[in-house]
């Protein structure tokens, strides 16, 4: 295989990665050849996925992390650099949460709930991680952003404030950091096929405007995100840096074309 479509030999950390959008970025990576470490806050699904991944034979260890805590991040680093022998080839940012509102009904709590999670920890992740990314000669940071970080998101001000922060925070590490053979960029979708989303795409109303809204007239998979997380990572996707790449199936490109379902 031409090694620019392979990650044989790397090592790469997913964060929230036993279900949904992580999960296929997982298995992405896995399929590519790269030994992972995965962290979720839910130990069932962990074991659970991590069973699965056993029986593919893929090269996947994991432990339990809640992002929101700094020692807690501390810790995973520091395992990670000791099972990766202090370099870390591939950083994929992939957790976020969302509390839905209208912005006047936000109260004092979302604020943190939301930053802590989506950003901070982002954030930290890649502060920890720099020195093990400028150590493996070779360094891709990947942050999972979204559509809400890019066009207007009803009832989701700050969930969108945060996505909008990581769309910045990769272009300011894509400058800052390439001196040290590191790239970041963030990937932004659309409202994607997950457990996190299923409430959303069961109101009626509301699936019914986004489809109509999205030129290709649904919501995404999974694997549709992280088949683009992969590639940025892969030797291929070497002069890619500091872009924001939506996969959203047309939304954020629509103008006015856009038809109401009968």
């Amino acid at each position: 295989m031409d090694k620019r479509w392979s990650l044989q030999g790397m090592s790469a950390l997913v964060t929230c990665g036993a279900s949904g959008i992580g999960y296929a970025i997982v298995e992405e990576l896995a399929n590519f050849g790269a030994k992972i470490h995965v962290c979720d806050i839910s130990e069932t699904l962990l074991n659970q996925s991590l069973s699965e991944w056993e029986k593919k034979g893929f090269q996947v260890k994991g432990s339990v992390c809640d992002v929101t805590s700094r020692s807690e991040r501390e810790t995973l680093i520091q395992n990670v650099s000791s099972l990766f022998d202090g370099k870390l080839n591939i950083l994929v940012n992939n957790v976020g949460v969302l509390r839905g509102k209208p912005t006047i009904k936000y109260v004092a709590e979302d604020f943190p709930y939301h930053s802590s999670t989506n950003l901070e920890a982002a954030f930290h992740f890649c502060q920890l991680s720099h020195p093990l990314l400028k150590s493996s000669g070779y360094g891709s940071i990947v942050f999972l952003s979204s559509v809400a970080g890019v066009v207007s998101f009803e009832c989701g001000s700050i969930y969108g404030l945060t996505k909008g922060a990581l769309n910045q925070l990769a272009r300011n590490l894509a400058c800052e950091w390439a001196k040290d053979g590191i790239r970041a960029n963030a990937v932004a979708p659309n409202v994607v096929k997950t457990r996190q989303s299923q409430s959303y795409l069961e109101d009626v109303s509301f699936k019914e405007e986004l489809f109509c809204r999205t030129p290709l007239g649904r919501a995404g998979e999974p694997n549709e995100v992280a088949s683009l997380v992969v590639f940025l990572c892969l030797p291929a996707a070497s002069y890619i840096n500091g872009q924001t790449i939506c996969v959203d199936g047309g939304l954020t490109v629509n103008g006015f074309s856009y038809q109401s379902q009968a």
